[in-house]
């Protein structure tokens, strides 16, 4: 147990050293930039006045590392905004402030949020089962009809983009079967039934590109399982198939597939860009598209904070339910 807890103590101290460069990075990146960085701020149809306060805001005439202490202060403790006219106090963790709605990011993201989640983690089931199930299936069935048509499936999954499949979900099941309605996002807590049933296709349209790539790669972490040592003693000891394969095998091939779907999931909740736009979710990815059509950067680099947030999160997951799966992580 000792040796356990020392190795999630040691994720969590990689996770806020990732986490700290990450917001070293980004900062660089978008605030230590050719031009006038109070302007872009600001956006385009601030007054010379207000660049100014924005500039100040930013502390743009300071060295870099103090103008990345009060960015850092700000995520950490919070601080004041002004908008000309009035002060805003913006709690921590602050994100920064929106000079072009006059809004702050973190609220801002907290509205979106929920939208983003309700899509990544309903489609997450789903490929979890369809993908997991059909590589498994896939490599049980080795060299049979059975394992070619799930291939051949596979592949068209891999090669079909997500907007070419959520238009045929569209076109065929809301509009010519008419077995559900376009969807509109409906929260959770106002009415889950609707919230479901809004949700099922961008589920779908999701969930099938990417179990896809979950059937490819269950079925050959199967295979390799399958040809070691200890699933033939199993066998030569009159183990029954159904125990061999789903008790044994799965969990020696389940480790990639949990690497994955952490990386999956921390992406995804900025990254389904196209299944939000297609679908008219409301979500942090469609956001984010259009804060760069306005060139609104605080809510970008907000945004991007928070996409890297979960990618590190869901990964430092990973690795932990990794070493619950197979303990000999825990002594590497």
């Amino acid at each position: 147990m000792s040796g356990f807890t020392g190795f999630v103590l040691r994720r969590v101290v990689g996770v806020l050293v990732t986490l700290f460069a990450i917001s070293v990075i980004i900062y660089v990146v978008f605030y230590v930039t050719p031009g006038n960085v109070a302007q872009i701020t600001c956006g385009p149809r601030c007054s010379p006045v207000q660049v100014q306060q924005v500039s100040e805001q930013l502390r743009l005439d300071d060295p870099l590392y103090v103008r990345y202490w009060h960015f850092l202060e700000g995520l950490v403790a919070g601080q004041d905004y002004s908008t000309g006219t009035a002060v805003q106090h913006c709690p921590a963790p602050c994100l920064g402030l929106s000079y072009q709605s006059d809004q702050q990011v973190t609220e801002l993201i907290l509205t979106k949020l929920p939208v983003s989640l309700s899509l990544v983690f309903g489609a997450m089931v789903i490929w979890l089962i369809l993908g997991v199930g059909t590589g498994v299936l896939s490599a049980w069935r080795r060299g049979r009809l059975t394992e070619r048509v799930l291939t051949g499936i596979t592949l068209v999954g891999v090669a079909t983009p997500v907007f070419v499949i959520g238009l045929v979900l569209m076109i065929v099941v809301c509009g010519e079967l008419e077995l559900l309605p376009f969807p509109q996002y409906v929260n959770l807590t106002d009415d889950p039934e609707q919230w479901a049933w809004n949700l099922l296709l961008p589920w779908l349209s999701l969930a099938l590109i990417e179990a896809a790539a979950f059937a490819r790669l269950t079925r050959s972490s199967m295979l390799e399982t399958l040809a070691e040592d200890h699933i033939r003693t199993f066998r030569a000891y009159g183990v029954g198939e159904r125990s061999v394969i789903w008790r044994h095998a799965l969990r020696g091939a389940f480790a990639p597939v949990i690497a994955l779907n952490a990386n999956n999931v921390g992406s995804a909740v900025g990254g389904a860009v196209l299944t939000e736009t297609l679908f008219g979710l409301p979500g942090i990815g469609r956001e984010l598209v259009h804060a760069v059509d306005v060139v609104d950067l605080p809510v970008v680099v907000g945004m991007v904070l928070v996409v890297g947030f979960f990618v590190v999160i869901a990964n430092a997951l990973a690795d932990v339910l990794y070493a619950v799966a197979d303990r000999r992580v825990v002594l590497a």
